[in-house]
């Protein structure tokens, strides 16, 4: 019994349906520990901070600390569902019931049947003297006995005196001289078989052994159940009923209940009256749909069919139960993502927007300095440790009088989560004073310039520094969560929908290549967008990208992002893919002015562009790469968005540079640049619409290089006019691409702008202006 069992068809499906979930568990057992180190690592920064500040520890309570780490159940219960093994648990009337399970299930005779297993086991299992069985997978088969979660017995078994294929009746059984603590032993059987290596059996014992209770008690914590129950007869007894009531407290899961005749001559039991008699005692339920998010709703007790039939139900539920359990931690763990995810950004924005109106307040900056001048005399701090403490004091007291009570909320977790930051500063402004006391001559001070130098270091400044520090300190975590995120929504949807399949490749982009696919999640047909992330800083990128877009509530003039997959074996495992799957439109807009569009529908293109713009701006988003092929035309050639990959809300800019040459707004080379970029995209991209062609500006086509594009831009250079364009579209266009940033209309004056050109010149369908053609 060296070689490894056939497999039947039954197990090769539950052997599929076990390793798919540990395959799985793997990703999201690293997922959760990459969390709680993210969480751990912010909690200690806390705890610096209380330790550093005596009255620090009273600033954050407990519902604050929540916000921006794992509940305590919500942890225990994550550790629980990723450290559980998965276990098959057979339960049943009687002994030869369950031996005639198990080899349906390992697709061998195993153990013995009939009147080789011995004798009854006698009325409720109390003349029944069999063993629990555990089976394990090993490279050789042995037989041993073991004491439950501690060691293996030294003890003579019949196996172990010669070759066997079914185990021997004499170890299965207790015998009458064994010790009383060998009377609990189990029997281990380890075989090398392709079920075992994914999932561990145990056949548990009639009640007249060990009452079901105590037989469960190992069970209780570290497995993950597939209760299996066979039955031989119409109907259970009393003692049986109570027997699964004691399964179902201990173990809270649905039970499968296989129907096995007690012999091989004997009729299989009636469906029907056992069915009833389930359902009466609440033990099996009616069929259940999916859930409002998508997921199979709770797995149900079902009656399966005989043991020939087996497969049919117990591979489905089997996947299903296996799949819920893991769906719900990955949901759990993706919420808690989002929710940190979105805190981190929302306070980027607060602080950001902090450090603006403490440089344009002139009232607030004195008032702040007035207070803080007002505790310098009061307190007389005179030493170093004072002076660092003076400065806590007074940036809690300004955003304690300044601010609105969320935005002080959000301020005193930042704060002291990022204690480390004032501290640094607060030593680079003491050397700074300290410096110029130094080396500053009496004259210079005597003049007053040094006294500017010396007092430069306002509340106001202190405050601006603090808060833009901060904005770099959670710009360097969100990405780092935003990927944590990706990734457990990218398990939860594989999990769902499978991994899609990829189809004929439509595009190729800077970033990704687009692939047809038919349909995926009950949705079709579906763009894949296939995106290989070479460094951290792509990853990031994408893991943000996914988070605004998947954030974004619905808009018909953006195209909807269905999901996410993590493909790990991508070119034969060498790398990893993400898979964006995404709503799938008829063409793009360079395909379609190509194509010819008439004049309506080139301005009603215009139109949507502006509101999806108008929708991106009014969620804190910049779009940042609006441009011909990043609108796509549906079959009635109304425009959506796409392609959000340089989306950001602006607090959360970092300076970098990106975008399509020919619609960068000259700041964007800057580096310091607002949501105007997209009003001037707008107009260049306005500017191809009103010419019905996808010929480049003649400024542009002269260009050999990016670099002198680049020069040429920023020197003022746009497209010339040409003489179809009408008036008003050209003055429209030529506001958008304004130099100053100040001067460019926003969104909200250009859609009633376009609406009204619209009105005007395709007033009536069979009467065009005569300064704007339709192209040909």
């Amino acid at each position: 019994m060296e070689n490894p069992q056939k497999n039947s068809p039954l197990v090769r499906e539950l052997t599929r349906a076990f390793s798919h979930y540990n395959k799985h568990n793997v990703f999201l057992k690293k997922n959760l520990k990459e969390t709680v180190t993210f969480f751990r690592e912010i909690r200690q920064n806390h705890s610096n901070a209380c330790s550093s500040t005596p009255g620090a520890a009273g600033a954050l309570d407990t519902g604050q600390l929540s916000c921006i780490s794992l509940l305590c159940h919500e942890e225990d219960y994550l550790q629980n569902v990723v450290g559980s093994a998965p276990y098959i648990l057979i339960l049943g009337q009687h002994c030869s019931a369950r031996y005639q399970l198990l080899n349906c299930l390992l697709g061998e005779r195993l153990l013995p049947l009939g009147s080789e297993v011995g004798g009854a086991c006698g009325p409720e299992g109390g003349a029944c003297r069999r063993r629990k069985l555990c089976f394990t997978h090993g490279r050789q088969t042995r037989l041993s006995l073991a004491l439950p979660g501690q060691y293996e017995l030294v003890h003579q078994l019949a196996a172990h005196c010669g070759r066997w294929d079914t185990v021997p009746c004499e170890d299965l059984e207790i015998q009458e001289c064994e010790d009383p603590a060998q009377r609990l032993a189990e029997l281990e059987i380890t075989l090398h078989h392709a079920l075992l290596q994914e999932v561990k059996i145990m056949v548990l014992p009639c009640r007249g052994v060990q009452p079901v209770e105590e037989a469960l008690e190992d069970c209780r914590r570290g497995i993950l159940p597939i209760i299996l129950y066979a039955v031989s007869k119409d109907s259970l007894s009393a003692e049986q009923v109570s027997d699964l009531q004691k399964v179902r407290e201990t173990l809270p899961f649905p039970v499968c209940f296989v129907r096995a005749p007690s012999g091989p001559s004997d009729p299989e039991p009636s469906p029907g009256t056992l069915y009833r008699q389930l359902l009466s005692l609440e033990l099996v339920g009616g069929a259940a749909g999916n859930c409002a998010c998508g997921a199979p709703a709770q797995t149900q007790s079902i009656v399966g069919e005989s043991l020939e039939r087996l497969q049919r139900v117990l591979g489905p539920f089997t996947r299903q139960l296996l799949q819920s359990q893991q769906v719900e931690a990955a949901s759990l763990l993706n919420a808690v993502h989002c929710r940190c995810l979105d805190l981190f950004i929302n306070q980027v924005t607060l602080l950001h927007s902090s450090s603006r109106e403490s440089c344009d307040t002139e009232d607030w900056s004195n008032d702040a300095e007035n207070t803080a001048a007002h505790h310098r005399n009061k307190l007389q701090f005179n030493t170093y440790s004072h002076r660092k403490q003076l400065f806590y004091i007074r940036i809690i007291f300004q955003f304690n009088t300044y601010s609105h009570r969320k935005q002080l909320f959000y301020i005193r977790i930042i704060f002291h989560y990022f204690y480390s930051i004032f501290d640094q500063i607060n030593t680079a402004l003491v050397s700074r004073r300290d410096f110029f006391q130094k080396h500053l001559s009496t004259n210079v001070v005597a003049t007053g310039f040094g006294n500017i130098l010396l007092n430069s270091c306002t509340d106001v400044c202190v405050c601006v520094c603090v808060c833009l520090c901060l904005c770099m300190c959670v710009k360097d975590h969100a990405p780092r969560l935003a990927r944590l995120s990706l990734e457990s929504r990218s398990l939860r949807d594989i999990l769902l929908h499978g991994k899609p399949k990829m189809g004929r490749e439509l595009g190729r982009g800077q970033y990704g290549v687009v692939y047809l696919c038919d349909s995926w999640g009950g949705r079709h047909p579906c763009a894949l967008k296939s995106v290989v992330p070479p460094d951290d800083k792509h990853w990031n990128d994408l893991a943000l990208e996914f988070h605004y877009t998947r954030s974004l509530p619905k808009h018909e003039r953006l195209v909807n992002l269905h999901g996410s997959v993590i493909d790990h074996s991508y070119s034969g495992g060498s790398s990893i893919a993400v898979l964006l799957i995404m709503e799938r439109l008829h063409r793009d807009l360079y395909a379609g002015l190509k194509a010819s569009l008439s004049l309506k529908e080139r301005l009603q293109i215009a139109l949507d562009v502006v509101e999806g713009i108008r929708f991106l701006h009014s969620q804190g988003l910049l779009h940042r790469d609006i441009k011909l092929k990043n609108v796509l035309l549906d079959k009635q050639n109304r425009a959506k968005i796409t392609d959000l990959g340089f989306c950001k809300p602006e607090a959360m800019m970092s300076g970098s540079i990106v975008g399509t040459p020919i619609h960068m707004a000259p700041e964007l080379f800057t580096g310091k640049y607002d949501n105007s970029v997209d009003v001037y995209a707008f107009g260049i991209l306005f500017w191809y619409l009103c010419s019905g062609s996808v010929k480049l500006p003649e400024a542009f086509e002269k260009c050999s290089s990016k670099d002198q594009l680049w020069t040429n831009v920023k020197k003022g250079s746009r497209p010339e006019r040409l003489p179809t364009f009408d008036e008003e579209c050209w003055q429209l266009m030529e506001a958008c691409w304004n130099g100053d940033p100040s001067q460019r209309p926003l969104m909200g004056i250009v859609q009633p702008s376009l609406q009204s050109i619209m009105d005007r010149l395709c007033d009536n369908s069979d009467q065009k202006s005569g300064n704007l053609e339709d192209s040909n």
